[in-house]
This record gives C-alpha cells, structure tokens and sequence, in this order.
C-alpha cells in the first residue's frame, strides 16, 4: 500500500452485498486481524447507500457516531482503517457543482481520519470509450481534499473476467493502460485477478496486469465472499488454495472481501494469514483443522469439518429438506455465534434482497 505501509500488506475489506455485518460483528474484527497479521480494514459495505447512491447526503446522527465508535476501536488496536467511497454516477458529468459535492463528501469523511481512502468505481455502468479520462481527475480531486495517508483506486473494469462484457458491454480499450498512465503512482489500483472471484493468481499474469497498470496491482481478493444470488448459496469456508506467500512481491497487497456471515469468514482468513506466515510449509488441510478449533473449539470444528463439503461445494439447493433440518438441530445445540450464522444460513436467511438481486443482474453470478 502507498506511503502509510511499506511495502507488501494484507487487510480486509468489507465490500460484498447483501446484509451488513452488525456494528459490533466489526468492533470485534479489529483484534482478531491484529493478531492475524491484517494490517487494514476498509468499510466499504455495498449496503452503506450513503458511500455510494446516496453519497452526496450525510450519515444519520446513529451511524455516523457508530462509524466514530468503530475508527476509535481500530486505532486502539493498531489496526489502519480505510474507508472505501463510490461517487455513483458522478462520472457521467463531472461538472464545477458535481466536483463541490465531491469534496464535501471527502471532507465529511475526513472528519473520521481515514487512515487510507479507498475511490471504488466497482460495478457501476461504463459510459464509452472515455472512461479512464473522466475516472482519473474525479479521483486527484477526491485525493486532494482528503488527510488519509493511503489511497487506493478500483476500476470499473477491475479483472479480465469476459463477463464484463455481458453486463457493461465492450470493455473500452487501453482502459488499463491509460488509467495506469494517468493516475498518481502513489495510488494502488485494486485487481481481482484473471476472474472476478479467481481461483489463483499466477505470476505470469500478475506481471502483465502490473506492465498495464504501470505499477504492482493491488490485489481485491474475492474469496470468501458470497453475496451474489446463486453465492449466498454456499459458505465458503475451505482453507485458501492458489494464493501463494510470493504475491507478497508480486503485488502490491491483498484485500480480502468476507462473506455475508462474519464469523465463519474467519476461518478461511486465518488461513490466508497462515499461507504467508508459513510460505511453502503451508498445508491448507491442516491450516483449516488448526484456524476451525481455534476460533470455535474442538466440538464445533469437528462438525464443519464434516460437512465443509457439503456446505462449501453442494450449497443450500443440493440439501433435500430433512438434511436441513437434521442439520440446524446440530447446529442449535452447539450454541455459538458461529453456530447461528449456519442456521440462518440453512433458514435461508442470506438471500439477497430485490434490490441486490437487481445489482447482479447480467453478472451471471
């Protein structure tokens, strides 16, 4: 990450659709990443409309004190905390009153003192070929009316997965090569890799990316999110494969995007922090055995050790209605908050609202 971490680091980010983590499912991330080696976390929940449809209007009194609350809670764990904005739609006319709204936005957002600021044109419609032309200025305006100390910056073309395709139509060309050109090298660019949710990050590829965006990409890894509609199906909760301990010099960091269910997301996260701490001795089998007995004791680890595949691979509509039932009776009894997290999930509780089910439309996800 730019100037406030040298060198190679990982974090988190919390950018999926779909429910929200609770407040204090965040408060309580804070020392688990700390002591996992996270070195950042990002709020950036797709849920927040006040960071992105709705971003020229203020956070209510509740929320804003409650985001308050959380920057307090970061600080006093060490941990660096981002804040991640996406102006939607201001790049179709960026005029002087558009440009005003936008520093009014960074400014109130100042007011938390951001560690790292994070402009996200994520998902939202391309316009024609001159994409990168708008994006660049829009994000040095935002960059020069911020205090954060680190920025980054994800395209609205952030992998060369060809479903872009589908949902934005023709990617504009050059669009990478000309954001890379265009934009301070000071700021990361986020990348999901070769697929909007990759299953490995090659060496050969990243060098390409990295040749295109002349600078290293900051990786935005989307594993173990699941907030898509066909997603939310499955927990993925399998220990992190294809992420080698070498991206460390082949990125520039890693930003991992959790599921929808907070606690069952720290199972794969601890393994990604073992990948790097462990580098070749890292054996993913083991790691998951370690991380799930850890965090949620010997009782619990065992069951989703036994129905991980069932949970990961085959998903909610591969599980007839007696298996769910036997299945939430189990989970009942072990009484955790992790526990709780597979019963609503076995409930069917995760299912996006229409709104978010709108949002996908297209992405084939």
């Amino acid at each position: 990450m730019p100037s406030d971490v040298e060198g190679f680091s990982y974090g988190l980010i919390e950018g999926f659709y779909g429910e929200p983590w609770s407040w204090q499912a965040r408060e309580d991330y804070a020392p688990f990443l700390k002591t996992h080696g996270f070195r950042f976390y990002i709020y950036a929940p797709k849920a927040d409309e006040y960071l992105r449809r709705n971003w020229r209007a203020d956070w209510p009194d509740e929320e804003w004190e409650a985001l308050e609350r959380l920057r307090a809670h970061y600080r006093s764990e060490g941990v660096l905390f981002g804040i991640g904005f996406t102006p939607y739609g201001i790049q179709s006319d960026y005029g002087a009153d558009e440009k005003a709204a936008l520093e009014r936005k960074v400014k109130r957002i100042d007011a938390l003192k951001p560690d790292i600021l994070a402009l996200l044109f994520d998902d939202v419609p391309g316009i024609d070929s001159d994409l990168a032309s708008r994006q660049i200025p829009i994000t040095h305006d935002a960059i020069a009316a911020s205090g954060a100390r680190s920025f980054l910056f994800c395209p609205t073309y952030y992998s060369d997965d060809p479903i872009f395709e589908a949902a934005f139509g023709t990617r504009p060309r050059g669009h990478l090569e000309e954001l890379g050109k265009g934009l301070d090298p000071a700021i990361g660019i986020f990348w999901t890799g070769p697929r909007i949710c990759s299953k490995e990050y090659t060496e050969s590829h990243l060098a390409d990316v990295a040749e295109r965006l002349d600078r290293k990409p900051f990786i935005w890894d989307n594993y173990p999110v699941n907030d898509g509609p066909e997603m939310c199906k499955h927990l993925y909760i399998r220990a992190v494969t294809g992420r080698s301990h070498r991206l460390s010099e082949w990125t520039a960091g890693l930003a991992a995007n959790p599921m929808i269910e907070a606690e069952l997301s720290k199972i794969p996260l601890a393994t990604l922090a073992a990948s790097f701490e462990r580098k070749d001795a890292y054996d993913p089998e083991g790691a998951f055995r370690e991380a799930a007995s850890r965090l949620f004791g010997p009782e619990l680890a065992a069951a989703l050790e036994e129905d991980r595949a069932l949970f990961h691979d085959t998903g909610l509509d591969g599980i007839d209605a007696a298996r769910k039932e036997a299945l939430k009776e189990r989970y009942a009894r072990l009484e955790s908050p992790a526990a709780r997290e597979i019963v609503r999930w076995l409930e069917g509780s995760y299912a996006p609202p229409a709104e978010v089910v709108a949002e996908w439309e297209g992405w084939g996800a």
